[in-house]
């Protein structure tokens, strides 16, 4: 996958995390990132879809959903990787982040999550003004009540290998009121590292926001 692209610039979300936004010219929307549990805005992986999306005229906000201190304590502890309440107030702060910002403003927003970040995604969803969201590996499970008040149209992208997860998202697609799909991506493991696995992610990806954040700014303009 070809990850270059535009060069995020660091943004601090209110007094809480840091993120990394990447504006293409001329931006169609903006996809926020939630990070799986352990993980970074740095994530590898992460950053190579961000970078695809860019290509794609999407631009990206990478995001931190915990402090350095709150870090440090989840290092030794293990416990707010799992607080998804806390990690979804920290995903709905960048959607209204994103709506203040002038580079950002107007434009719909989409969500995409990896692992535990895409249960937080889908509880911000739910009450948040979100066009789309995008789960990859995602335990969407762990939004529990708040998967029926999904309004924006879901994606869920799971390792066909990745049996305990796979289930996990069929019980939870069940519960979704929205519009969604499961995509099952053959071969690929929990953390997609086979080859050309990222890249179907990410092309699952950028063909599902611009299809969807397009159609919600459509219908955003009509109400206004």
């Amino acid at each position: 996958m070809n990850t270059s692209g535009v060069d995020p610039v660091a943004v601090r979300i209110g007094d809480g995390p840091v993120g990394d936004l990447g504006l293409p010219p001329r931006p169609a929307g903006v996809v926020v990132f939630a990070h799986g549990s352990g993980s970074s805005r740095h994530s590898g992986r992460n950053r190579a879809v961000a970078a695809f999306l860019r290509e794609h005229g999407l631009a990206t906000l990478l995001l931190d959903l915990l402090t350095p201190d709150e870090e440090r304590t989840d290092l030794r502890t293990g416990r707010l990787r799992f607080d998804i309440g806390l990690l979804a107030g920290r995903v709905a702060d960048a959607v209204r982040w994103c709506g203040a910002d002038d580079r950002t403003a107007g434009l719909p927003v989409g969500l995409f999550g990896a692992s535990t970040g895409a249960a937080a995604a889908l509880v911000a969803a739910a009450d948040a003004p979100v066009g789309a969201v995008v789960s990859r590996g995602g335990r969407p499970d762990l939004a529990h009540g708040a998967l029926s008040r999904v309004q924006a149209p879901t994606l869920l992208i799971v390792g066909g290998e990745d049996h305990q997860v796979l289930d996990l998202n069929r019980a939870a697609a069940g519960q979704l009121t929205c519009e969604w799909t499961l995509e099952v991506v053959p071969g690929a493991t929990h953390l997609f590292e086979e080859p050309g696995a990222l890249d179907r992610v990410a092309r699952l990806a950028a063909e599902w926001f611009r299809r969807h954040l397009g159609s919600y700014g459509t219908r955003t303009r009509i109400a206004e």
